[in-house]
Parts: C-alpha cells; sequence; structure tokens
C-alpha cells in the first residue's frame, strides 16, 4: 500500500496483526471497526451502546479513544515508509452534542505529516451526520528499534 491509497480490509488486517498488541483491548472492548484506512482518511464505527456514562449519553472518553485510535492509525500508516513507528503525544477533544443510540463515524484526516510528528484531526459524527466531537491527535514519530 503507498501512503495516499486506502488499505484492503486484508491490508488493515496486516497492519493490526503486525502490532504487538493488535488492534489492541480496548478497541475491542469499545466495538471499534474500522471501515477504511490510508495516510489521507481514517473511517471507523463505534457503537453508543455499551459506551455510554451514568446518564445513557455517549461517554466523553469513549469518543476520545475513538479518535486517538483513528489519529494512531493514520500516523502509523505515514511512520512506517519511514521505518519509523508513532505514539500519541497530545489529544483533545470538544463535544458537541449527545448521542444516545446507534453508531457513530469517525473520521480521521492529517493536519501535518512530518519526518518526527504526525497530526490528525477527527471528526466524529451520529448516524445523521451531526457533529458530536472533534479531536485533534498528534503522534510523535520515533524510530521502531526502540521498540524490539
Amino acid at each position: 500500500m503507498t501512503d495516499h491509497q486506502a488499505a484492503t480490509t486484508a491490508e488493515i488486517r496486516t497492519l493490526f496483526d503486525s502490532m504487538p498488541h493488535g488492534m489492541g483491548g480496548l478497541n475491542e472492548k469499545l466495538g471499534v471497526t474500522i471501515v477504511e484506512a490510508s495516510v489521507d482518511r481514517i473511517v471507523a464505527t463505534m457503537p453508543v451502546e455499551g459506551n455510554t456514562q451514568p446518564y445513557g449519553l455517549l461517554h466523553g472518553g469513549a469518543s476520545v479513544a475513538l479518535a486517538e485510535t483513528l489519529g494512531s492509525i493514520g500516523s502509523t500508516v505515514h511512520a512506517q515508509t519511514m521505518g519509523k513507528v508513532a505514539v500519541g503525544v497530545d489529544i483533545n477533544a470538544t463535544h458537541h452534542r449527545a448521542a444516545t443510540s446507534g453508531l457513530v463515524t469517525g473520521v480521521a484526516t492529517p493536519i501535518h505529516l512530518g519526518r518526527s510528528s504526525a497530526a490528525y484531526e477527527v471528526v466524529i459524527s451520529d448516524e445523521h451526520g451531526k457533529r458530536v466531537c472533534t479531536s485533534r491527535i498528534t503522534c510523535s514519530l520515533v524510530d521502531a528499534e526502540r521498540f524490539v
């Protein structure tokens, strides 16, 4: 896969299989499903059910976890072209409205793709296309040998 081509389902699976803990236990618990992945656009869905706070609203932490996942995937796809890995160093989120049912969809697009860092904007929307959350994540790109 080149930087700007969307990955196939098999390529996405290969990416996660190459990581020490796959997609990670948190993503499995949250029910995150990757729909599309390239350096230019990463899309995933997550159910609201099971990811709510005591008032039945989508938990803000679940939205942030989804955003971090998407930004980290894009940063990883970019980092791998340089023999590096991506590690998160900063994330923020603004929660615009509540989601109470169905699926939310996160779409990450790059803000900056450099040699030592990558940053993504992540927009999470409900099933009606209404923005639920906007997040920004920055990852540091470090030599892969540090993690062997």
